[in-house]
């Protein structure tokens, strides 16, 4: 699993907690000092910058995750990359703040708020299946988010070699 811009590891810690093996990656090399400093096992900080200049290679290419959790967090030049991260089968699991949410504080700039329907134009782009979706305002703290989950397609089995096919077949219904 990934935990993108994981900051302290809220999510990371949890999940490894569950049993799972974490890649929690932020560019915050305190942050992810302290996650490892936890002795948490199945967790595995990587120290990178998602924001890097234009034309820096993805610090994550060719990995593959069986999920993506991405909470408060919104760098759009990365999004479909941090999607194709997903493996067959795995969920994207992403929470960020949206338009409307200026009035209730930072982030307010439009450049870190998610556009209506804009995770689930993410989805649709890369052929997910929605599971829940949501958009509005949450109490305590008060915040405008968008959340979604979604799955990826499982990977489909290949035929099976002519060498394995049945060619007997008994009828069990008598």
């Amino acid at each position: 699993m990934l935990d993108l811009a994981c900051g302290a590891g809220r999510h990371a810690r949890w999940l490894a907690a569950q049993g799972a093996q974490v890649t929690a990656v932020d560019r915050d090399t305190a942050a992810l000092a302290t996650l490892a400093a936890s002795g948490l096992p199945g967790i595995t900080p990587l120290a990178a910058d998602l924001e890097p200049l234009e034309g820096t290679p993805w610090p994550l290419a060719g990995r593959q995750f069986d999920a993506v959790v991405i909470t408060n967090y919104l760098w759009r030049p990365r999004l479909d990359e941090a999607v194709a991260l997903l493996a067959p089968g795995g969920v994207l699991l992403h929470e960020t703040f949206a338009q409307g949410h200026a009035r209730f504080g930072r982030p307010s700039r439009p450049d870190f708020l998610l556009r209506p329907g804009e995770l689930l134009a993410l989805a649709q782009r890369h052929d997910l299946t929605v599971v829940a979706y949501e958009d509005g305002v949450l109490p305590d703290p008060p915040r405008r988010v968008q959340r979604i989950a979604a799955l990826r397609k499982p990977a489909e089995f290949p035929p099976l070699p002519a060498s394995l096919e049945f060619t007997d077949h008994k009828d069990l219904s008598t």
